[in-house]
């Protein structure tokens, strides 16, 4: 892969390898993040998740926010089962566990999150989960060290600022509206959850969860989307920036005349 990419270069199907280093580069180049990009990925065996190089195996009893945070704040590869988990709160948005009449009911967040059992319930209907039975187990680990390649999705954390910047990129090119939705608590369900049940670019707020156990930080956003969508990303960010349209965005003054800074973008439009 060239160190630009080209939107006519950019493959409708998913490539089945990708040159991660260059493009971590060219995502960090545009945005500046601060936060490791990273992938996820699903596995049919324990034994597949097991022969990812260098994978790393916990000792304790985690959330999967606590697992993502190993990958997106240490820069580790981790590895687990349901075994690993701390709950089916965990284990459902990621397909190790199935919504059974517990998880439905939503016993465990009632007079918690929610007022009643009633809401505790509707919560637990509208969160976006990957069907169960695919999969036993599930990795994460940077994306630059290619070792889930390619990963089921990518996980990008990011301020808004840079966020909106990511999502203009892929709007670049054969526009289309993004509609994303809030569940509350358990947000990783419009996140990672979302993106391995419909394969598309999933936006969320971080919940209480997400910052308290997976360090999130207070200005962080989350993207969550399949590999196949970074290069189109990118490649619009170059050309927005070309533009004048990049990260970070410099603040004009409220009390300037707005012509002279629009013109640098629109010209004589």
């Amino acid at each position: 892969m060239s160190d630009t990419i080209a939107l006519d270069e950019i493959a409708v199907d998913e490539p089945t390898s990708y040159d991660w280093p260059a493009l971590v580069d060219q995502l960090n180049r545009v945005l500046r993040l601060k936060t490791t990009p990273i992938g996820m990925k699903m596995f049919a065996t324990v034994e597949e998740m097991q022969a990812v190089p260098k994978i790393r195996r916990p000792s304790a009893i985690h959330t999967t926010d606590q697992i993502v945070a190993m990958a997106a704040r240490l820069n580790q590869t981790v590895g687990i089962t349901v075994e690993d988990l701390v709950g089916t709160q965990c284990s459902s948005v990621i397909g190790l566990s199935p919504r059974d009449e517990r998880f439905l009911s939503g016993k465990n967040m009632a007079g918690v999150w929610f007022e009643t059992i009633e809401d505790s319930a509707a919560h637990q209907a509208a969160m976006d989960l990957p069907e169960f039975g695919n999969w036993q187990a599930m990795a994460v680990s940077p994306l630059a060290g290619g070792r889930l390649d390619p990963p089921d999705i990518c996980l990008i954390y990011a301020t808004p600022g840079q966020m909106i910047i990511l999502i203009n990129g892929l709007q670049w090119s054969g526009y289309r509206k993004f509609d994303w939705s809030v569940v509350g608590e358990s947000s990783c369900a419009d996140s990672w959850g979302r993106a391995l049940k419909t394969g598309e670019p999933s936006l969320s707020i971080p919940c209480f969860a997400e910052r308290r156990y997976g360090a999130v930080n207070d200005d962080e956003l989350l993207m969550a989307l399949p590999p196949r969508y970074l290069p189109k990303a990118i490649a619009g960010m170059e050309r927005l920036a070309r533009n004048g349209l990049r990260y970070p965005i410099a603040q004009y003054g409220i009390q300037t005349d707005a012509r002279a800074g629009l013109a640098v973008s629109y010209g004589d439009r």
